[in-house]
């Protein structure tokens, strides 16, 4: 909660704690795979599409992001 949603730093928390920073980042990474497979429990079936990557949009976003810094550095 403290990383996530108050958006403390990592040493912050840690800190805040009285834990090791490493130990701030293995219980995050933990949390979070908690949340994942919670979320996937109740989802079901309908899980695999609620994250489903756009391949086609990504491309388009990558293709006009690098058209831009090619015409902004042409020597590049």
């Amino acid at each position: 909660m403290l990383r996530e949603i108050e958006g403390l730093s990592t040493t912050e928390t840690a800190a805040g704690l009285d834990l090791g920073e490493e130990a701030v980042k293995t219980r995050l990474h933990r949390a979070r795979g908690m949340v994942r497979r919670a979320v996937t429990d109740r989802l079901g079936s309908a899980a695999a599409s609620a994250f489903s990557f756009h391949a086609v949009r990504c491309d388009r976003v990558v293709h006009a992001v690098l058209t831009e810094i090619q015409r902004r550095n042409p020597k590049s």
